[in-house]
């Protein structure tokens, strides 16, 4: 995958859509087209697809007004019918409409305590014929803050940082009560996240407020003169599920429910490897505290290197659909308010490095 960067400078919600269309316009163009090619793919049927986008968008429209101006300022300017901009935007809602797949997407891990600043890594794992191009992205949110995110060609957001000292980290999850309803896209409630809220009671807030059709955890962390503090916000149509950090400060997630109530009606595969990136997690966090992104990298890796269970590497003998890859680690830095970034796995990074965004 290459990153694309871009920095904008208003707060204007359609200028700001207008500049990223007009700058990135083949990126926005493919990715659609790859995108919608993949849900036929899956068996998704394209009425189906378009209807999900659009109820997406509308429920996008009455939830953020702001960020459906953006999104259709985006598609206009890159001459891309706006339902097909949108069924990029709400791939999680149209995903949550075919049948699951054995995988699923990323792995996390947080740190947090009183007087240390948060510490974070994170792999994104997904499919590298979907995703050529990935969006590096600063700018000033309607709010009053700055952002800094890293997103696909068409989604509002997947993992980023602002000014405030807030960081956000994103999971796929599914739950049995996910459906083609069209609800908020939950890229979008991400991108929301990281455009208004100040605290993590901000960022519950701005979740719950939300009426979604598919599930995601969203894990957010800040730090403050006194600490840092985390929470996985974990979306369903069933609800919103938080779950803190461990007594030794630690959070971790992948792409099971981890709350109680929640998890009764996890639809994972039993053959996903969720469980064994988990234990994984578990097992090499006491290494993670401390090191600097790239020595965490390594850490994370737990001395398996590429073999590591939040490593992916495509498997040929697979059909395409069922070939994954990590294709980006990264860690956020809320005290700086950076990204640490690397367009690949962490053993990867540990020997190529990052690059500060």
């Amino acid at each position: 995958m290459q990153l694309r960067t871009a920095a904008s400078t208003s707060r204007d919600p359609v200028a700001r859509g207008r500049e990223l269309g007009a700058a990135f316009a083949p990126q926005f163009q493919r990715t659609a087209a790859l995108y919608l090619a993949h849900f036929a793919e899956l068996g998704v049927p394209s009425g189906e697809v378009r209807g999900i986008a659009e109820r997406s968008s509308a429920a996008l429209t009455a939830w953020a007004p702001e960020l459906a101006a953006e999104a259709d300022a985006i598609a206009d300017a890159a001459q891309l019918e706006r339902w097909r901009l949108a069924a990029v935007g709400a791939r999680t809602e149209i995903l949550a409409a075919a049948p699951p797949r054995t995988e699923g997407e990323c792995s996390t891990a947080v740190h947090v305590g009183p007087g240390q600043p948060a510490e974070s890594i994170q792999t994104w794992d997904w499919h590298d014929f979907l995703t050529p191009e990935g969006l590096l992205w600063e700018f000033p949110s309607d709010a009053g803050l700055d952002v800094k995110l890293f997103t696909e060609f068409g989604t509002a957001a997947k993992i980023g940082v602002n000014s405030a000292g807030l960081g956000l980290h994103f999971n796929i999850l599914s739950h049995v009560s996910d459906s083609d309803a069209g609800g908020v896209p939950v890229h979008a409630i991400a991108r929301r996240v990281l455009d208004e809220a100040r605290s993590i009671e901000d960022a519950r807030r701005i979740a719950a407020s939300a009426t979604v059709s598919a599930s995601t955890v969203l894990t957010v962390f800040e730090t403050g003169p006194a600490g840092s503090r985390a929470a996985s916000l974990e979306l369903s149509p069933a609800g919103l599920g938080v779950v803190g950090p461990a007594a030794d400060g630690w959070l971790l997630h992948t792409n099971h429910f981890l709350d109680a109530r929640l998890s009764s009606g996890d639809t994972v595969p039993n053959d996903s490897t969720t469980r064994a990136r988990y234990a994984h997690l578990d097992t090499v966090r006491g290494r993670l505290t401390g090191p600097d992104p790239t020595a965490r990298a390594l850490a994370v890796c737990g001395g398996l290197g590429a073999d590591a269970p939040v490593c992916m590497t495509p498997d040929p003998a697979l059909p395409r659909v069922d070939q994954w890859t990590t294709l980006l680690t990264i860690a956020i830095d809320t005290e700086t308010f950076a990204l640490d970034v690397y367009p690949g796995r962490p053993d990867e990074a540990a020997t190529a490095g990052f690059t500060r965004f």
